[in-house]
């Protein structure tokens, strides 16, 4: 997070992360999760942060987060996240990595959906492209993927409130 607090607690310059197995249709939920929090961040922004992407604090991700049957694990890894433009890399611990390229217009500049109904992020340009390279396992989620030259689709989006 760029920047932000959850109940006064300051939770700029943290991340989370999931590895998440979806068994068939996507709201049908029984997702099998597995949560990662930055290594850097301290017990009580894992806290605040875990209370938000758990659904306890209300609001748009605790709908997301009930479609969640199972939180199978709770991690502090070091994650980075370098995505612009659709260009960059992601690293969950071991646990997952991914390397992105936009796919490029005739001009030479990344791609960009707005205002279209394959943006997943209201307001956002998403930008689409090919994951070089996607690997993510977690066998207590069921979570087994080493990809390459799949579809990505790389947005930003903030929470108000």
């Amino acid at each position: 997070m760029d920047k932000g607090a959850i109940e006064g607690v300051d939770v700029a310059g943290c991340t989370v992360a999931g590895l998440v197995n979806i068994p068939g249709n996507v709201l049908k939920g029984n997702w099998k999760a597995a949560i990662y929090v930055n290594d850097g961040a301290s017990v009580a922004q894992k806290d605040a942060l875990l209370k938000v992407y758990t659904g306890k604090l209300g609001g748009p991700v605790a709908e997301l987060a009930s479609l969640i049957g199972e939180v199978v694990g709770v991690e502090s890894v070091p994650i980075t996240f370098t995505v612009k433009g659709g260009k960059g890399a992601v690293r969950i611990g071991s646990a997952a990595e991914a390397d992105v390229e936009p796919f490029l217009g005739a001009h030479g500049e990344p791609t960009e959906l707005s205002h279209s109904v394959f943006s997943t992020i209201p307001g956002s340009p998403a930008y689409v492209g090919s994951s070089q390279h996607f690997r993510a396992r977690h066998a207590g989620a069921g979570v087994n993927v080493d990809v390459r030259g799949r579809n990505s689709v790389q947005g930003h989006f903030r929470f108000v409130g």
